[in-house]
């Protein structure tokens, strides 16, 4: 995968980078793929946190594009685009959108233990579905893939079906919104926000100048 940029971030406090993102997302796919890189060329840490689409849609009244006339079939188009433009492997699935709930807690309850290993749990559902099109809106699916990281089944299932998972996931996008998250890649920095992947080049050349 191509570098964004090999020019060297100037000497700052650096804060870190927050990267939303929902897993039914394509351009929060390709996000992923590229963020982490991205921060550490400046030297900034990245804090993943899962985002649901349906509750910001709920509270701006947007739709989804792929469910609008004349933009369906650009995004579509777009979405290949965009993953070879960034040299990442891409399938459109059958399948789309669909429901991402079982997918972002699996992410939180990892996350409380460890951080990098949910990043790690993030790529493998989000190529599961890029890549291969499973079903990541059935909690089976999630498990197995949990699973086959070494991530305990039987522990993950009883989490996911308990109240306090549904409800740190609730807490989670509440305070997301109240950040004024509202998209799926959603990146705040330095108190600055940038949605989609088409504006990953301002948010590096802040990253590099420290501001414009």
């Amino acid at each position: 995968m191509s570098s964004l940029s090999s020019q060297q971030p100037k000497a700052t406090l650096l804060t870190a980078i927050d990267f939303y993102f929902d897993f039914a997302s394509p351009y929060g796919y390709l996000a992923s793929e590229v963020i982490d890189a991205l921060g550490a060329q400046f030297g900034r840490q990245v804090n993943w946190h899962p985002l649901l689409l349906g509750a910001a849609f709920k509270v701006t009244g947007a739709a989804l594009p792929v469910r609008q006339p004349l933009k369906s079939d650009y995004f579509v188009h777009d979405f290949a685009r965009s993953a070879r433009f960034y040299d990442v492997p891409f399938v459109q699935p059958m399948k789309f959108p669909l429901s991402t709930q079982h997918a972002a807690r699996a992410f939180l309850w990892v996350y409380e233990a460890n951080p990098l290993a949910a990043k790690g749990l993030a790529h493998a559902i989000f190529r599961a579905y890029f890549t291969a099109g499973r079903d990541i809106d059935q909690i089976d699916t999630v498990l197995d893939i949990a699973a086959s990281l070494g991530h305990p089944r039987p522990a993950l299932s009883e989490a996911l079906a308990g109240v306090a998972i549904k409800e740190r996931l609730h807490a989670e996008v509440d305070r997301a919104l109240a950040r004024g998250v509202f998209g799926s890649p959603f990146f705040l920095v330095d108190g600055e926000a940038f949605w989609g992947m088409d504006r990953l080049p301002q948010l590096e050349r802040w990253l590099l100048e420290g501001g414009f």
